[in-house]
């Protein structure tokens, strides 16, 4: 019988089980994970494992085989509009948190416009809204009123906003919104209390039904990704997150996937990662969910180093932000950046991002669908 939702897997898994498991691995495992034609959860578990790091490059070879078998040499381009940095929630991790004293702001109507016209001219055809998670101010009636007028001014569109029910969900399909975006944060119950303090973001389960939810809705992408660094392992928490992948790739295979690998940045307010990452060890886990997950979109945003993203997007990565304001109203306005909810690190301009991509021989894909195709409204 099919489980109900990822919760009843979720609590199959032990967390120091998983992890003494990745930091045992040998490198015999590493080796034949890597010879392997499909990865098992065990195979990926060696490759993120400390034994890998000393197989970078042969990871990193198999990796860029494989991408450019599934998706040639394109590179698609979205980037976020911020409707709002209102938040009900208190995390220790975001600039949005209701407990820091910034300036707050909702985008009206006309500032909705004059946002998308700016995007538009930037080249734009791919949009991601988000909003901090304010159910009374920036919910339902919000999106209502205001999606169906920006779903107009592009091919696709997608959200990153608070979770949201089944029929909701299905609601927002019905405007025109293709794709949802929700991140665990972390899969460690423990921790994840620990850094939300306040608000409905307190629900763990609810969160992490949340996947669940969309796919019943029959939403066409599902976004997923853990917050790296806020646990004390994120070997375990990306394990954790590939074996929610899996699941919902079994469950609702209609749906089509994209996994983020978001670093925690700095803003305001913020904490201190309790485990760190370095740049090969993210190297290392872009590669190993190529080789689990070959057909997945996988993103990079603006949170990594222009150095950082020009190498690594012509190993793995098919899907980046570029030229993104984290703050409402930041690219018609110039609004400061004392609205912001992180500070990104790659500053370019989207056609800079675009350059060094042609100049790595791979082709910037601004758009990639027609809502007369088969997507987009009803």
């Amino acid at each position: 019988m099919m489980a109900d939702d990822f919760s009843s897997r979720w609590q199959q898994l032990d967390w120091d089980d998983i992890t003494l498991r990745i930091n045992g691995k040998t490198a015999r495992d590493v080796e034949h994970a890597l010879d392997a034609d499909k990865l098992t959860r065990d195979d990926f578990m060696a490759l993120i494992s400390p034994a890998a790091a000393a197989y970078l490059e042969p990871l990193a070879q198999r990796a860029q085989r494989l991408t450019r078998q599934r998706f040639g040499n394109v590179v698609s381009f979205y980037v976020p509009l911020y409707l709002s940095n209102l938040c009900a929630n208190d995390c220790t991790y975001c600039g949005f948190s209701m407990s820091n004293r910034i300036k707050r702001k909702t985008l009206d109507a006309a500032e909705i416009e004059r946002e998308c016209l700016a995007i538009k001219t930037l080249g734009f055809e791919h949009l991601l809204l988000v909003t901090g998670e304010h159910q009374s101010k920036v919910g339902m009636d919000y999106f209502r009123r205001h999606i169906p007028a920006i779903r107009r001014h592009f091919s696709s569109l997608m959200m990153e906003v608070q979770p949201l029910a089944q029929e909701e969900y299905a609601e927002l399909k019905a405007l025109g919104l293709d794709g949802v975006l929700v991140y665990q944060e972390t899969y460690h119950p423990a921790t994840y209390l620990q850094h939300h303090l306040r608000g409905q973001k307190q629900d763990f389960h609810w969160r992490l039904a949340t996947p669940d939810r969309l796919g019943r809705a029959g939403i066409d992408k599902i976004g997923l990704g853990a917050l790296i660094g806020l646990s004390s392992s994120w070997r375990t928490d990306c394990y954790l997150l590939a074996e929610h992948l899996f699941y919902l790739q079994q469950t609702y295979w209609q749906s089509r996937y994209s996994i983020s690998f978001p670093r925690l940045r700095p803003c305001t307010g913020g904490i201190e990662p309790a485990s760190i990452m370095s740049e090969p060890q993210l190297v290392q886990l872009i590669c190993a969910f190529r080789l689990f997950a070959p057909d997945v979109e996988l993103s990079l945003s603006t949170r990594e180093s222009p150095f950082f993203r020009d190498h690594m997007i012509p190993v793995a990565i098919n899907s980046v932000s570029a030229g993104s304001k984290t703050q409402p109203g930041g690219y018609a306005d110039d609004v400061p950046p004392e609205l912001e909810q992180f500070e990104p690190h790659d500053g370019r301009t989207p056609q800079q991002v675009a350059q060094a991509i042609s100049d790595a021989g791979l082709q910037p894909v601004w758009k990639d669908w027609d809502g007369y195709l088969g997507r987009g409204p009803q």
